[in-house]
């Protein structure tokens, strides 16, 4: 492209401007090189103009210019954005831009492609997600930093283009993504210029009432604040301040917003303006100055304590600090006064902040935390050399992914395909067979990046799995998979049951439900759907099951073959390598059948089938079955040890036991209503009481239960720990 004779000038001016304003931080060859990449890129051509019809080359110096100006970049932000603004960085390589002007140029022009092809790729960037993943992708806080002022000169060169569509879309994005950004960063004065900006494309007959009605009242208003600030300023200069003082007028895009907010003409709106005071103070005295000048005006001007804002004591989350007061001025009008020093207007105005201090609530990836280190790192470190401290340590818990209409989703870290197609449907994800990341087949369980595009394949035939519960991440997924492998089951135990049933009618077998109950019982299932799990599984065959049914049928009417009785003779020792090292002691063998012993089961501690026991014999010679960690046990066992006798359970019988559990926990509503429904649903589980005090938020419980066995009362306290509020279940 040809440059114009006005445009060879603007370069040269602004070129001139820059050298000036970086000084000795451009290295001695900087200006030579940037100059023979720059007269290469004319030579090939390289240099196009944008969208809008402007010089590349003069754009990109121009908000190099408010870089340094409004925000403080230095020697490498400046040769980034002149680099890539000219398009050079598309001819040459990373490699050769560092070797060039070193690492962090070209770690910025990076970030800088990176988040240029995020923008091609997704159609949709209003979505907050779009603004995280921005910032994710851009490595490096100058990209942003570079973005803005990008921005804020594109908005101001727009003005009169024709280009009306991509005028809107950049308006758009000036005021959803950019202006958001500045005001975060604590740049006011550029994300002022945004907002006014955008809304003067955007809406421009309301952009225009304001500002006619804004300058139809500009000279009662500056009247008025003369008014209003000279007393205070005679009085001000008497305690011996050094200050100078301003009225502000209100950005037309906040007053915008009030007048929409509180439903009223711009007449309704009285905050129209502020006058701010601006104290010449050394650091040591910042705050006893500041507070001297409002004892000053609230002394002369009656204040608002509603209206009080101290920023001064607790600075805001963005470093932002100053003492904003409200006071009724002459003729009865409510004025804004805000009160704060050079250094702290110098931090409001171009977000530069000496003391940085974040207070806020932290971001859910950690977004602000990186933001707020961006003031303290210009401020503290000129030449942005501890750049790595700063680099992008975010979403450690979470990526951004793209669907293949270009919307943007958010998943935790770790989330797979799987999670991915189950976001997007609940049919999806049950029929999910794998995916395609970035045009690329991949399995189910390949977790997702950030930046990815991903497309979800489904096959009719497919079934969720029980494995998926750990291929997913999100709770929505596992939620999903419960819920179909449930519904899965059902069906699969359904088609099981009325296959069983055909079994038997083909057997002339009448297969009644007591008996089915207590056969599968018998088998070792807790649950029915899980005995028709296994049928339909192929885990159980059918003819041995109608097999055992009939056993169990014949035993329960009293119809089952006798066995002979068989010598002790054919019984061998069932553990012969166990060692008896007190071959002397007396074994006792507990058993529901056992008859000829009296013995009992201590009330100390109520032993049950499965826990290990001891008998002790008493005094009138019978014996009471003890738990082996009884509290009693250790007196027991000091005091009489030569009438404790070992003792087992020989097999299980049919018994029921009463234990005592007890139960801490919060006293919350429908608690112990809920520990009540566990134990009602528990089969072989009868509650004989309850008995429940409360005191302080604290309930207690003590619970006797009849069971069979330990493992059903394991399973009992495992089940009662799950109840939400529970604290402790231990059993007594």
């Amino acid at each position: 492209m040809q440059f114009t004779d006005k445009e060879k000038t603007t370069v040269m001016e602004q070129l001139s401007r820059l050298k000036e304003t970086l000084g000795d931080l451009l290295l001695p060859d900087d200006e030579a090189k940037i100059h023979l990449l720059i007269e290469e890129a004319l030579r090939n051509d390289q240099i196009q103009l944008n969208v809008f019809g402007l010089n590349p080359m003069v754009f990109g110096l121009q908000t190099a210019q408010i870089a340094i100006d409004e925000i403080g970049l230095k020697r490498e932000g400046v040769l980034a954005i002149i680099i890539y603004s000219c398009q050079i960085s598309e001819y040459r390589s990373t490699e050769e831009i560092a070797s060039m002007f070193g690492e962090g140029v070209a770690h910025i022009i990076h970030g800088l492609q990176r988040i240029q092809q995020l923008y091609m790729k997704s159609p949709s960037v209003e979505s907050e997600n779009f603004r995280n993943l921005l910032i994710s992708f851009a490595e490096d806080m100058r990209v942003i930093l570079i973005m803005i002022a990008d921005r804020v000169n594109l908005m101001r060169q727009i003005r009169d283009t024709d280009r009306e569509e991509e005028k809107q879309r950049v308006s758009e994005e000036a005021s959803y993504l950019y202006a958001p950004l500045a005001h975060k960063l604590g740049l006011y004065k550029l994300k002022s210029e945004l907002e006014d900006l955008s809304l003067k494309y955007l809406e421009h007959d309301a952009y225009y009432m304001i500002k006619d009605k804004l300058n139809a009242t500009k000279r009662a208003r500056d009247a008025y604040i003369e008014r209003f600030i000279g007393p205070i300023e005679t009085k001000l200069r008497e305690s011996g301040l050094k200050f100078h003082m301003k009225g502000r007028t209100k950005s037309i895009h906040s007053i915008w917003q009030k007048m929409k907010k509180q439903k009223c003409g711009f007449e309704g709106i009285y905050d129209l303006f502020a006058i701010r005071i601006i104290i010449d103070a050394p650091v040591e005295k910042e705050k006893m100055q500041c507070w001297q000048a409002f004892s000053i005006i609230t002394d002369m001007y009656q204040p608002n304590p509603k209206r009080m804002r101290d920023w001064l004591s607790v600075p805001k989350s963005n470093g932002y600090e100053s003492l904003h007061i409200t006071v009724l001025g002459p003729e009865n009008k409510w004025v804004e006064v805000q009160i704060r020093t050079e250094r702290m207007d110098e931090v409001a105005e171009r977000g530069l902040a000496a003391h940085w201090r974040y207070k806020g609530i932290k971001g859910d990836s950690g977004i602000d935390d990186w933001l707020s280190n961006i003031r303290a790192a210009l401020e503290s470190n000129d030449d942005l050399q501890m750049m790595d401290q700063f680099k992008m340590d975010l979403y450690e818990d979470e990526v951004f992914v793209f669907t293949p209409k270009g919307d943007l989703l958010k998943f935790p870290k770790g989330a797979t395909v799987l999670d991915f197609a189950y976001h997007i449907h609940s049919n999806v994800g049950n029929r999910c067979v794998g995916g395609r990341i970035n045009d690329k087949m991949v399995p189910v369980r390949e977790p997702l990046r950030s930046g990815d595009t991903v497309e979800v394949l489904t096959s009719n035939s497919q079934k969720p799995k029980q494995d998926w519960l750990g291929i997913v991440k999100t709770s929505r997924a596992k939620s999903k998979i419960r819920l179909a492998l449930k519904e899965t089951q059902v069906k699969d135990g359904l088609f099981a049951k009325e296959m069983l049933e055909r079994r038997f009618k083909n057997r002339k077998i009448e297969m009644e439900e007591a008996t089915m109950s207590h056969l599968i019982h018998k088998m070792g299932f807790k649950e029915t759907r899980d005995f028709y799990k296994q049928l339909a599984e192929e885990k159980l065959d059918p003819n041995e099951v109608i097999e055992k049914y009939i056993e169990v049928r014949d035993h329960d009417q009293g119809n089952a073959p006798q066995v002979p009785t068989r010598s002790a003779g054919e019984f061998t020792y069932a553990n012969p390598d166990e060692e008896i090292t007190r071959r002397n002691d007396d074994v006792l063998v507990i058993d529901q059948n056992l008859r000829g012993i009296d013995f009992q089961l201590a009330k100390c501690c109520n032993p049950i089938y499965g826990d290990k026991i001891f008998g002790f014999v008493t005094i009138n010679g019978g014996i009471k079955v003890h738990r082996a960690d009884c509290p009693n046990a250790p007196e027991l066992r000091r005091r009489f040890g030569y009438r404790m006798v070992r003792a087992k359970w020989s097999g299980k019988g049919s018994s029921q036991y009463a234990i005592t559990l007890r139960v801490v926990g919060n006293d919350d509503i429908g608690i112990v209503n809920n520990i009540t429904n566990i134990i009602s649903k528990e089969e072989k589980i009868v509650m004989r009481s309850i008995n429940i005090d409360s005191h302080d938020g604290l309930f207690g419980g003590i619970l006797v239960v009849l069971l069979d066995d330990t493992s059903r009362l394991e399973a009992l306290i495992k089940k009662l720990r799950t109840v939400k509020g529970v604290k402790q279940v231990e059993r007594l």
